[in-house]
C-alpha cells in the first residue's frame, strides 16, 4: 500500500500539478486543465441552490445571514443538475482508479447530487450525517430545526479500490468504530473568518469535519481538489496534514481570505502524523474531538503529573511515547503496568504557564458545544 501510495506521488509530481495553486474562474473550465487520474482525493461543497425567498429575520426583527449571493442562484433544477452534471464530469476524469469523492450539501441539493453522481458511475460508500451541536433555530416556527448536513462518499465505481484508514478512525473516536453520523460544532469563534465584523463566506465549513475526511481517506503526500474552494478550509487542514492541495474559485474576495488563511497555516511533524488505532472504550467526548477542534493540536507533549513519561499527540488522537503507542487510556495503562488507566485525569499539558489535566480541555469543548 505504501509503496503504490508512493508511486501515485511520483506520477504526480511528474504531471506538473498546480500544487498549492487556487485555479480562477469557473470550476468546471478549470479542471479541465488538469489531467486524467492525477488526483487522489475530490471535496466538494458545491452551492446548495437553496430557493430561498424573500430575508428572514429573527423574533427581534434583526436580519438572518442567509445564503443570497449570486453564486448559488440557478434559474431552475434543470439548470442546477447540468451544473452538478459536468462538474462531477471532470471530477471522475481526473481522480484516479482508486481516488475518491466527498460531496456535501443539504437537504435542497444532495439528493439530485447522489443521482447524478450514480449515474456517472460513483458508487457510494456511505452517506454521512453531520449533526451541528449548535445549528442555527427555525426562526419562522414554520419547520423543524435544520441541524444537519450529509456528505456523501463514493468511490470511482462498483468494483473500485478506495482508501480508508479504519485504524485511524477508530482511535480517533477512543476505540470505537466511528460511525456514520458525526456530531460537530458549526464553524464559529476564532475559527470564522471576518472582514469589518462580517463573516467573509456565508457558509464556511469547520476544520473539524475536513480533518476527519483527510485524516480518514487520504495519505501524506497525496493530492486534494476542492472545486469549489471559498475560504480555504480544505486548504488549510491539507496544509496541516501534509497533503497537497488544489482549489478552484472564481470569487476573489474568497481566493484572497484562502491565501491568506493557509500561508498563516503550520503543517504537523513527522511524528505527530503518524496515526495507529488502540483498544477500549469511550468517554460522551472522543479524545480525538479535541484534536480535530484544536484543542490540543496533534505534536503536544503531555506527561503524568509526577513528569515521569511526556508522550506526544498524533494526529488521530493516540499518544507516542517512545517506542510505545496508545490511545489517552490505553497508554497510560500499560505505562503504569496497571489494570485501567483514566488517561483524563492520568495525561497533564502546560497552558498559559499552568499545568493542567487534558480533562480541562475537554470541558472548554464542553463548553464551546453547548446548545
Amino acid at each position: 500500500m505504501r509503496a503504490r501510495r508512493a508511486a501515485n506521488a511520483a506520477d504526480t509530481a511528474a504531471q506538473k500539478l498546480p500544487l498549492g495553486q487556487i485555479l480562477t474562474g469557473d470550476c468546471v473550465e478549470a479542471m479541465r486543465k488538469l489531467p486524467d487520474a492525477s488526483i487522489d482525493l475530490v471535496f466538494a461543497d458545491p452551492p446548495y441552490n437553496l430557493q430561498l425567498g424573500g430575508d428572514l429575520n429573527r423574533p427581534d426583527g434583526s436580519q438572518v445571514d442567509a445564503v443570497t449571493d449570486e453564486w448559488d442562484r440557478f434559474d431552475s433544477f434543470k439548470t442546477y443538475d447540468d451544473f452538478t452534471r459536468a462538474w462531477l464530469t471532470e471530477a471522475k476524469r481526473v481522480l484516479k482508479p482508486d481516488g475518491a469523492l466527498w460531496v456535501i450539501g443539504s437537504y435542497h441539493n444532495i439528493y439530485r447530487v447522489g443521482a447524478i453522481l450514480q449515474d456517472l458511475g460513483f458508487w457510494i460508500l456511505n452517506d454521512i450525517v453531520w449533526r451541528k451541536t449548535n445549528p442555527m433555530p427555525n426562526f419562522k416556527g414554520t419547520r423543524f430545526t435544520n441541524a444537519h448536513e450529509t456528505l456523501l462518499w463514493a468511490s470511482h465505481g462498483e468494483k473500485a479500490k478506495y482508501h480508508f484508514n479504519y485504524r485511524a478512525m477508530k482511535t480517533l473516536n477512543d476505540e470505537l468504530q466511528m460511525r456514520s453520523d458525526w456530531v460537530l460544532p458549526i464553524c464559529s469563534g476564532n475559527e470564522r473568518l471576518k472582514e469589518g465584523g462580517h463573516k467573509v463566506h456565508p457558509t464556511q465549513k469547520p476544520e473539524a469535519l475536513l480533518y476527519r475526511v483527510l485524516l480518514a481517506t487520504t495519505e501524506r503526500g497525496d493530492v486534494v481538489l476542492d472545486p469549489f474552494f471559498g475560504t480555504g478550509t480544505t486548504g488549510a487542514v491539507a496544509k496541516r496534514l501534509d497533503r497537497q492541495w488544489i482549489g478552484c474559485e472564481r470569487e476573489g474576495v474568497y481566493r484572497d481570505a484562502a491565501l491568506k488563511r493557509i500561508e498563516k497555516e503550520l503543517p504537523l511533524d513527522e511524528s505527530a502524523l503518524t496515526t495507529m488505532q488502540s483498544r477500549k472504550a469511550a468517554p460522551k467526548v472522543a479524545f480525538g474531538a479535541l484534536v480535530e477542534a484544536g484543542l490540543i493540536p496533534p505534536g503536544t507533549k503531555v506527561f503524568d503529573k509526577k513528569r515521569r513519561w511526556t508522550a506526544t499527540v498524533r494526529a488521530d488522537g493516540s499518544l507516542a511515547f517512545e517506542k510505545q503507542t496508545g490511545s489517552i487510556h490505553g497508554l497510560g495503562k500499560d505505562l503504569q503496568g496497571a489494570p485501567s488507566c483514566n488517561g483524563w485525569s492520568f495525561w497533564h499539558m502546560e497552558q498559559g504557564g499552568e499545568v493542567k489535566p487534558i480533562d480541562a480541555a475537554r470541558q472548554l469543548y464542553l463548553l464551546a458545544n453547548e446548545d
